[in-house]
């Protein structure tokens, strides 16, 4: 890969709004310089549900269908978005299919490169962690916005304390 295509990508990273927000330009370009390049045709699969996966995956191009069993709907991520993370996180199988919705292009990054980049620099993995978490809090927060039932007009208005007497 150039590195024109390398400074692209990391410009497209780092200002990505639903992406690794707390990485610092430094950490991108270690990132990039450790991550392989991936190209997906649309339908193919990026992330198998109930698989291991054997790292992540940053959208650099496209966009990505992210498929939970048994909720009939899907939500889309696209460019600096980061997918296979929860997997990556408790080293069990993945929750959802991710699957190619046109062309998509990726960084991946597999789990003992990037559990070596953060021995090597704590502060990365310290700054990694905390976007994906912020990640997941995000998401969570939409999931329950999603299922709330909306809030009811009270039907009275509400009672008050009569004023204490003098």
């Amino acid at each position: 890969m150039s590195k024109a295509n390398q400074q692209e990508h990391v410009s497209l990273l780092s200002d990505a709004k639903n992406g690794l927000v707390y990485l610092t330009a430094n950490d991108w370009a270690l990132i990039a310089d450790k991550a392989v390049a991936r190209q997906f045709k649309t339908g193919e699969r990026l992330v198998e549900r109930d698989k291991l996966p054997p790292g992540v995956y940053l959208l650099l191009k496209g966009t990505a269908s992210v498929e939970i069993a048994g909720q009939g709907r899907a939500r889309n991520i696209g460019p600096g978005e980061i997918c296979g993370e929860i997997s990556f996180l408790d080293e069990l199988p993945t929750t959802a299919d991710v699957v190619a919705s046109g062309t998509v292009e990726a960084y991946f990054l597999d789990r003992v490169t990037l559990q070596s980049m953060f021995e090597l620099f704590p502060h990365l993995g310290s700054r990694f962690y905390r976007s994906l978490a912020t990640i997941l809090s995000r998401r969570m927060r939409g999931m329950i916005s999603s299922q709330a039932p909306p809030k009811e007009a009270p039907t009275e208005p509400p009672k008050t304390k009569p004023a204490p007497k003098k």
